[in-house]
């Protein structure tokens, strides 16, 4: 049990620098709320497929977290960490689900594939929802105005679309290299 926590805990901070550095490495400034667009999301995505709900809430958290600090966006570092920590557990939940209707066969045997993909793809919008809204509630807070706010919301939107394409392609790769056994359940 020990050597699988150690595992779980060094992958875990594997995939946290992973999500720093993709978030740091291609942001677009949003200049109304002074944050910005990134492809991070995609790690987490990839986070929460390798390790699950628990490791993978934590990752993204932290790794989040990291890179608005560094990237001198300090201002949303207690934001991010507890709006992408949610996101990532909502992730998880809504895998975490699907895996177990294919393990208890829920989904019968003649249930095409795209079907059951597009359920997965639409049972995670309540997390892209939470991550949008809990930017806007920050961005709001913080300065003072609802209105302004709303120009972080088609970025917001596309980010977590584009991320979720980006992550799911990388994924399926994933899943057909040898590497797929030494991760988590959801591939």
């Amino acid at each position: 049990m020990k050597h699988e926590q150690v595992y779980q805990l060094s992958l875990a901070g594997l995939l946290t620098g992973l999500i720093l550095t993709s978030t740091m490495m291609f942001r677009i400034p949003m200049p109304f709320t002074n944050g910005y667009v990134h492809l991070g999301d995609t790690m987490i995505f990839l986070a929460v497929i390798v390790l699950g709900k628990k490791y993978g809430c934590l990752a993204a958290g932290v790794g989040s977290a990291l890179a608005d600090l560094l990237a001198g966006y300090t201002h949303y570092v207690p934001w991010t960490f507890v709006i992408k920590a949610v996101m990532a557990l909502m992730i998880g939940i809504a895998l975490e689900h699907f895996a177990e209707n294919k393990t208890s066969g829920k989904h019968s045997a003649n249930e095409h594939p795209i079907k059951v993909r597009l359920l997965e793809a639409v049972a995670l919008i309540p997390a892209g929802l939470e991550m949008i809204a809990g930017y806007y509630a920050a961005a709001s807070i913080m300065r003072g105005n609802w209105v302004t706010p709303l120009f972080s919301v088609p970025g917001n939107i596309a980010q977590y679309i584009v991320c979720a394409v980006i992550a799911a392609l990388l994924a399926a790769a994933l899943k057909q290299t040898s590497a797929r056994r030494y991760f988590a359940i959801h591939m």
